[in-house]
C-alpha cells in the first residue's frame, strides 16, 4: 500500500480586523495570513479494511484526551472527502503534533487542509480526485481558516469569513519568534469577549491600547494599499489584531499580564514588529536578522516553555508519496 507524508504548516495573522456579524452568524474579517516553515507532520497509509480510519496523535502537543470524531478536523475532512468521492478504502493517519492547541496558529485547520490534499494525491489513480471547486467547498465546511491552507501560496489577504483569498508575494529575509504563554485561547470565547469589550468600551480597534500598536491601519480602507505595506520594513507595518486590546484588558480573564510581558520582552529583544496571531494565544515578534531572532529565542526560553524561531513559506502544503 502506498504511503504519503505531508507537512501541515502553522500560520500567523500579520493583520486581523473583525468586522460586522454576517447573517450566517460568522463575522466578516480582514486579515493577512502567512504560512510558516514550522508545523505538524501527517503520515498517511492506506489499509485493506474498507471504511476504517485510525488516527494516532503523537508529539509535544498531542491531545491528552481522545478527541471525538465530530470534533477532530482530520476525521471530519476524511468523512467529507469520502462522501464526495465515494472512496472508502481504509486509512491510518499518524500526526506529529507540534503546533500548540488553541494557540491561534491554525493547527487544526492546517491538518484538515493537508488531509484533503493528501487524500487527493492518494486516491488520484482510483477515481477519487477532486477539482479545486469541490476541494474549496469541503474546506469552507471544515472551518474559516481551512481555505487558506489549501492555497499554493504562503501569504494571502483574506476576507469574507475566510473563503476569499488574494495571493500575495512572500516577504523575504524575515524571521519570526513565536511565544506561547502556556494557556489556550478558545475562539468562540474570544469572540464573546470581543463583543463584550466593544459594547463596554465603545471602541472597535487598537486605540484601546495604543502602546502595543505601531501605526494603526484604521484609516487604510483600500485592501491593496494595506497589502503594499507588507513589503515595507516591519518597523513601519500598520497591522493590528482586534483581539489584542481585549486580551490586554485585565478584565478579560487575567491573561493580560502574560500578553503584556511577552510583547514587552519581544520589543526589548529587538523585534521590529510584535503581534498576536488569530484569537490567541500565541504572540510573535518579527526580526530582520536570524542571529537576533536566535538570541531572543534563547532568552525567552528562560521564561516561556514554547518559543520557536521560524520564517515564512512561499508555498502551501506539498504531499510526498513514498
Amino acid at each position: 500500500m502506498p504511503n504519503l507524508t505531508i507537512e501541515a504548516p502553522a500560520k500567523v495573522n500579520l493583520h486581523l480586523r473583525i468586522k460586522e456579524r454576517r447573517p450566517d452568524g460568522f463575522h466578516h474579517l480582514e486579515s493577512i495570513f502567512a504560512a510558516l516553515a514550522f508545523g505538524d507532520t501527517l503520515h498517511f497509509e492506506l489499509l485493506d479494511e474498507d471504511g476504517a480510519l485510525k488516527i494516532c496523535m503523537e508529539g509535544p502537543f498531542s491531545p491528552k484526551e481522545a478527541i471525538l470524531p465530530e470534533e477532530n478536523t482530520i476525521s471530519r475532512a476524511v468523512s467529507l472527502f469520502r462522501s464526495k468521492t465515494g472512496c472508502s478504502q481504509g486509512l491510518r493517519v499518524r500526526v506529529d503534533k507540534r503546533i500548540p492547541l488553541g494557540g491561534g496558529l491554525g493547527g487544526g485547520s492546517s491538518d484538515a487542509a493537508s488531509t484533503l490534499i493528501a487524500l487527493n494525491a492518494l486516491y488520484k489513480t482510483s477515481g477519487g480526485f477532486l477539482g479545486d471547486d469541490s476541494m474549496s467547498e469541503i474546506a469552507a465546511l471544515l472551518g474559516s481558516d481551512v481555505p487558506f491552507f489549501l492555497g499554493e501560496t504562503g501569504v494571502s489577504y483574506v476576507s469574507g469569513r475566510g473563503e476569499r483569498l488574494l495571493p500575495l508575494k512572500t516577504p523575504e529575509s524575515l524571521f519570526f519568534v513565536l511565544v506561547n504563554p502556556g494557556f489556550p485561547s478558545e475562539t468562540p470565547a474570544a469572540f464573546r469577549l470581543l463583543d463584550e469589550f466593544r459594547e463596554k468600551t465603545g471602541k472597535n480597534g487598537p486605540e484601546a491600547n495604543h502602546r502595543f500598536v505601531q501605526s494603526p491601519a484604521l484609516n487604510i480602507p483600500n485592501p491593496s494599499e494595506l497589502c503594499e505595506k507588507l513589503y515595507a520594513s516591519p518597523c513601519n507595518w500598520p497591522f493590528e489584531n482586534d483581539f489584542l486590546p481585549v486580551f490586554l484588558d485585565d478584565s478579560g480573564g487575567g491573561s493580560g499580564a502574560a500578553y503584556r510581558k511577552i510583547l514587552t520582552e519581544l520589543r526589548g529583544l529587538g523585534a521590529d514588529f510584535t503581534g498576536l496571531s488569530g484569537a490567541g494565544s500565541t504572540c510573535f515578534g518579527v526580526f530582520s536578522g536570524r542571529e537576533e531572532a536566535r538570541k531572543a529565542e534563547k532568552t525567552l526560553l528562560k521564561t516561556w516553555n514554547f518559543v520557536k524561531v521560524t520564517f515564512l513559506l512561499a508555498h502551501g502544503a506539498v504531499p510526498i508519496l513514498k
